[in-house]
């Protein structure tokens, strides 16, 4: 952004000393030190609301730590936004995207992804086991198509507040406890029948789970898939688990990895894999958040949670507690 004339002289000096020659006699302006006005700063936000002004010849500046792109209509997200590595906000909510790519992970300072108002139905385990894994923060999923989400996705442990409202999930994360600072807990309008056991693990501020067609519990109507004698499996399994024996894709198929990592914890605290008695119980929310949104329009603050014996044994016990305290 030099002036023409100026520059052109500065560069007839700089080839005369090259050369050896005398540049005292070109007109060379003085230094002059450049206003703070002049200077252009790095941005680091930018906000578009429209398609219309939306970039499609130019690059985002790579200094960017917020970017909101809404209301673009966009189907995909735009290769340029994947190489903004300083991005820490990044706020694609009120567009079109179907399917986020692989290489969103690989933006390590990103703290808060907002998604909200798409057309996803999943949410990749890929990018839970990358660099998001520790950054990322918030994460707002919500008017979304998602039925499910990963195994992986309680690998993102760094999660402070997760929305998934309207959405059409029909279960939770079995392994949702994993999320020891998750502290924001939205799922309201989805279709959720009951929560996990894990549930029961968190610890929360805010919860709403608003308008899910929760099932009625009922403690004396067991599904009951034990095995008797129970598989050499199962036996492995338990044993595994149950003396903490470290396991890996290193030591063990991944197949059996995974079936370990999803196993059930008995009340007494044994583990069991494909044989157990399951049942559902009523929670009150109260014991997991301090502010609970009610469930329904009825004033309730309960809900169904899962809950898994190990053996006839473990169910009897439970159920004389639950006929006597009911009594």
């Amino acid at each position: 952004q030099a002036n023409v004339s100026s520059l052109k002289t500065f560069l007839s000096a700089v080839r005369l000393a090259d050369q050896g020659g005398d540049a005292g006699a070109l007109p060379l302006s003085p230094l002059v030190p450049a206003k703070n006005s002049e200077v252009e700063r790095p941005k680091t936000k930018m906000i578009i609301t429209s398609r219309r002004d939306y970039p499609l010849t130019k690059s985002f500046p790579f200094s960017l730590e917020h970017l909101q792109t809404s209301y673009c209509k966009l189907a995909r997200i735009d290769s340029r936004v994947l190489c903004l590595r300083r991005l820490r906000k990044l706020d694609l909510s009120h567009n079109h995207i179907k399917q986020l790519p692989a290489t969103l992970g690989d933006l390590a300072c990103l703290q808060e992804l907002d998604l909200h108002d798409n057309h996803l139905e999943a949410f990749s385990g890929a990018l839970c086991t990358s660099g998001l894994q520790k950054s990322l923060q918030l994460l707002d999923l919500s008017q979304n198509q998602i039925q499910a989400l990963p195994l992986e996705f309680c690998q993102l442990r760094g999660l402070v507040q997760l929305r998934l409202d309207d959405n059409a999930l029909l279960r939770l994360p079995c392994r949702i406890g994993q999320l020891s600072r998750l502290r924001c807990l939205s799922a309201a309008r989805n279709k959720l029948p009951f929560l996990p056991s894990d549930f029961r693990r968190l610890s929360l501020h805010n919860l709403d789970l608003f308008g899910n067609p929760f099932e009625q519990p009922n403690p004396l109507a067991p599904n009951i898939q034990l095995k008797i004698p129970p598989t050499l499996l199962e036996c492995a399994a338990r044993a595994t688990l149950n003396h903490r024996i470290p396991f890996g894709c290193h030591l063990l198929p991944s197949h059996l990895c995974r079936d370990l990592e999803v196993a059930k914890t008995c009340g007494c605290g044994s583990a069991c894999l494909s044989s157990f008695v399951q049942i559902t119980v009523t929670m009150n929310l109260h014991h997991v958040a301090h502010t609970v949104v009610l469930v329904d329009n009825m004033g309730g603050t309960e809900a169904p949670v899962l809950c898994y014996f190990c053996s006839l044994d473990c169910y009897s016990q439970f159920l004389d507690r639950h006929l006597q305290s009911s009594a």
